[in-house]
């Protein structure tokens, strides 16, 4: 099979998926995005649905103006993919509204163990990504090696902090899906970075719709804006994105180390002290400083979890492509 021939049958699978399935990955792709460090484009890409999201993200500009504009409203929603697109969009949306507060206090209660697991899923999520070559060669090492180091640089940055304007809200959101749709760039975690986070999720546990509204307004100019490049850059160099892909997973790895050192702290824009700047530490260092036990064997079992889970997700995609391709041949 060639290359042009497995991206058909790629997005042909795609296409077969039904609304339940397309609406629990959206809700996955939303509990991934609260967590700074984890990328909903990477739960797209291991569940098998990033270029069919790509596609359809790219496809509304046009269907606005051929069709939207001329009240042509079904041929709109089919050349945008409305029902997949739409669907996609509620389990996001669902998943950050009825999850968000539930998983920032996992993280304030359970930090090592949740972190543990999204190591997990991360690590399982590099060796997924990395598989999906179609010709290995000695000059990926480049493109991997860059994105080690930029995401690595990226979650050493100390945090900032922005005035929570309804422009910062803006360009919050247009900055933070750029790396939302990127596999293994957190668009939480830069939204960590400029000191938007907490103002975010705050408007989020508060239904402050002013604010999310912008915010929202923010996330679709970035992505109709990055998505036909990254479609452009994946159809050009296909091995090359996906080695910087997963160089970006694997230096992403750095930020969901389950054992940290706070070296110095700040207060957000609630009035709460939350870390500045932290280090990855070794769990006997851990110990030692914090007096607190390390959890090693529930690490590694939170660990092994988020990889079972890659795991079982690529297990059922490579059957429903299977399954996809054989209802094809028929």
């Amino acid at each position: 099979m060639n290359d042009k021939q497995q991206e058909a049958l790629t997005q042909s699978s795609e296409r077969t998926q039904h609304p339940a399935s397309v609406f629990l990955r959206g809700m996955a792709m939303g509990a991934a995005d609260i967590v700074p460090g984890v990328s909903g484009g990477t739960i797209a890409f291991i569940t098998g649905i990033y270029f069919r999201l790509l596609e359809a993200i790219n496809a509304v500009p046009g269907a606005v103006f051929k069709d939207l504009f001329r009240g042509r409203l079904g041929a709109f929603w089919q050349a945008c993919d409305g029902t997949f697109l739409s669907t996609l969009l509620v389990g996001i949306l669902v998943s950050i509204v009825t999850l968000a507060s539930a998983i920032s206090f996992m993280l304030a209660e359970y930090p090592i163990l949740i972190w543990s697991f999204f190591f997990g899923l991360i690590l399982a999520s590099v060796w997924h990504m990395g598989r999906q070559a179609r010709h290995y060669r000695a000059t990926l090492l480049i493109p991997l090696v860059v994105g080690i180091v930029a995401a690595w640089w990226i979650t050493t940055l100390s945090v900032g902090q922005l005035n929570p304007s309804a422009l910062a809200f803006f360009a919050a959101g247009a900055v933070a899906i750029c790396a939302m749709i990127l596999p293994g760039i957190s668009g939480s975690f830069i939204l960590v970075i400029i000191g938007m986070y907490a103002p975010v999720l705050a408007a989020i546990k508060s239904f402050d719709i002013a604010f999310l509204l912008l915010f929202m307004a923010g996330c679709l100019v970035g992505l109709l804006s990055v998505a036909r490049l990254i479609t452009w850059a994946f159809h050009q160099f296909h091995d090359p994105v996906l080695a910087l892909l997963t160089g970006f997973m694997i230096g992403a790895l750095n930020k969901v180390w389950p054992w940290k050192q706070t070296l110095s702290w700040r207060t957000n824009s609630l009035g709460e002290q939350v870390p500045l700047s932290e280090v990855s530490i070794s769990p006997g260092a851990f110990a030692d400083l914090a007096g607190q036990d390390p959890q090693i064997a529930m690490v590694v079992v939170m660990a092994f979890a988020g990889i079972v889970l890659v795991l079982l997700v690529e297990w059922f995609g490579v059957r429903h492509q299977q399954g996809g391709a054989a209802a094809g041949i028929q």
